[in-house]
Formats: structure tokens, C-alpha cells, sequence
């Protein structure tokens, strides 16, 4: 789906963790079904302000991830829209089981909130820094699999979990972002967003590497090279018919993914290829490796997660393309 991207691509002046509980108070004040609960991570959820306005609607459950998303499941199940919030590696990790069982197996209407993702856990380190999060949730049936990349973004897919029935798992980061959408843009699950179009080759990129998706693309043309741009924000269910168009229309792709190269971005976009159009791939993400304890630019350096690396593998497929 073609959206018009800001122009400028700036920083953003708001953190991403501040657009999540405006949107959930503004969508409280609509409908008293709305809750939402943490696994004593408030603070750093940014949702104290929830709880200051909906103390009745708010759930502090301590540090038990496998246990909120029971209490999570249990409000589903009597009617209510609970959003629940901890760490991206302890709600994949230590929350599976229930997010499987009690939440997707049972059809309940749980949205988990996983924040933190990839090298923005920073400081956290690695025990703290999922590389494997969108691996394991996408392979829970029927759970929606997504990871808004600014501030208009984060707002559009939290109201779109809420009035879509079923559970969901959402990647969060929670500072400022540079701005990547318009006010207004649309947001359809199982759709990419075509945010710059291109002939030569395409890049596919969710959350944190959008932004630098789009730097490369602006390298790539000073190069000659036209490269078709995606912000695949919802990972499951993948929009098989762009990621095929891509590969019809430009013929070489790259995707670009603040996760593990292994069962994430690239892994399922390779899978589309080779059911329905190969063609030339190459993944910048991590690459089976831990985390570990940085600033988020020194990590992005360390692990290859920027436009320099996209156009690198870039000009790699596009000499693969050429050799076919």
C-alpha cells in the first residue's frame, strides 16, 4: 500500500513510549473495555499516567510475565481489551507458553506489548536485548506479529490492534524515533507500506531500520541506483503479494531487520521468494549472535544494522541480479 512519508525524516520531539499511553488514555476515554497491565515496568512503559486517570482499568502484576498475560487472558475472556506490557525478551521468552496457550489457542483479544526491542534495550545488554522475539511469536498461530517504526506509526497500530479481534505481539520502542509517516497515514494489517518507489532493487525494512532504509535509498540514488522502499510493519501476517511485486518489478531485494537474521524479516521473506518468485536476497540483521552493552549507535555499528550496510548489500544483489 502506497503512503506518503514526511518529508525530512527527522527526529522526532516525542518518545515513542509517550504516543502509546496517550493513545491507550485516548482510547480509554472511548471505550471502558480498554485496560491495560505491566510486569513493573510502569516507568519505563511510560504508562504512569494511565494509571493516575484509570486506576480501576490498571494492573501492576509484578515481576510474573507468565502470569500477567493469565490475568491478561482472563480480562479477555470477560470482555475486556487488555494490552499488556513488559520487556520484548520476557514476554517472548518467559511469557510464550501463555501467550500460546491462554491468549492465541484460546481466541482471546490480548494485545502483548514488547518493548525494548533488539539493540534499543542499550545499557540493558544482552540479557535484556531481543534478537529472537519476532522468531518466536511468529510462529504462534493466528497471532499478529507487528513493529510500528515513529510516533504517527506507534499510534495508528495500537488503535488498530484494539479494534482488531485477536492477540497481537508488539515490537516498542521507547524513545523519540525520527519521523518516517505523515499525520493520517493508513495502516491495514497484512499490508506493507510502499514508502518510496524505486525500479533497481527494493529494501525491505521494519521498526528501527526503516529510517536507515530510507538514508540508503537517498545513497543508492546519488549512485544511479533506484531502490524501491518498504516498511514491512506487519511481520505476520507477511504481505506476500508486495514482497512478490518487489521481486517481479525490481528483481533483487534486500531486507533490513533490528532481529536475528534467522526466523525473522529476511527469513520470511525469503520463504515467499521461493514459493512464488526467487529471486537474489540478502539480510542485514544480527547474525545469530547475543547482545551486548552499548549505546544504540555503537550497537548498530557493531552489529551492521545501517544505511552504509543496506547499500553494501545493496550493490551485493544487485551484482547477483546481473550474474542470472
Amino acid at each position: 500500500m502506497s503512503v506518503k512519508a514526511a518529508a525530512g525524516h527527522g527526529m522526532g520531539d516525542k518518545e515513542l513510549r509517550a504516543v502509546f499511553c496517550e493513545t491507550l488514555m485516548d482510547m480509554a476515554r472511548e471505550d471502558e473495555r480498554v485496560v491495560v497491565l505491566d510486569a513493573d515496568l510502569m516507568n519505563a512503559a511510560g504508562t504512569k499516567p494511565f494509571r493516575a486517570a484509570f486506576p480501576e482499568r490498571t494492573f501492576d502484576c509484578g515481576v510474573q510475565e507468565a502470569n500477567m498475560i493469565g490475568v491478561a487472558a482472563g480480562l479477555s475472556s470477560r470482555g475486556f481489551i487488555p494490552f499488556a506490557h513488559t520487556f520484548g525478551p520476557f514476554a517472548a521468552r518467559r511469557a510464550c507458553d501463555q501467550i500460546f496457550l491462554s491468549c492465541a489457542y484460546a481466541k482471546q483479544n490480548v494485545k502483548v506489548v514488547g518493548s525494548d526491542p533488539g539493540i534499543t534495550a542499550a545499557l540493558n545488554g544482552g540479557t535484556h536485548m531481543p534478537f529472537e522475539d519476532l522468531g518466536i511469536m511468529s510462529t504462534v498461530p493466528e497471532l499478529t506479529v507487528a513493529e510500528p517504526c515513529d510516533a504517527v506509526s506507534v499510534e495508528r497500530v495500537i488503535r488498530l490492534a484494539k479494534e482488531t479481534y485477536g492477540s497481537w505481539y508488539i515490537r516498542l520502542h521507547r524513545k523519540p524515533a525520527p519521523v518516517i509517516y505523515e499525520a493520517g497515514s493508513e495502516f491495514i494489517v497484512g499490508k506493507a507500506n510502499l514508502l518510496r518507489e524505486g525500479s533497481d532493487v527494493t529494501l525491505i525494512a521494519m521498526g528501527y531500520l526503516v529510517a536507515e532504509a530510507l538514508k540508503a535509498a537517498e545513497l543508492l540514488a546519488e549512485k544511479g541506483v533506484s531502490a524501491r522502499v518498504l516498511d514491512m510493519w506487519c511481520l505476520k501476517p507477511l504481505d506476500e503479494e508486495a514482497v512478490l511485486a518487489a521481486a517481479r518489478e525490481t528483481g533483487a531485494i534486500v531486507t533490513a531487520e533490528n532481529h536475528n537474521v534467522i526466523n525473522g524479516l529476511g527469513s520470511a521473506v525469503a520463504s515467499a521468494l521461493a514459493r512464488g518468485c526467487p529471486a537474489p536476497v540478502e539480510m542485514v540483521g544480527v547474525q545469530d549472535e547475543f547482545g551486548e552493552v552499548g549505546q544504540v549507535p555503537d550497537l548498530a555499528r557493531r552489529f551492521g544494522l545501517t544505511a552504509e550496510e543496506i547499500v553494501r548489500k545493496a550493490e551485493k544483489v544487485l551484482e547477483r541480479k546481473k550474474a542470472r
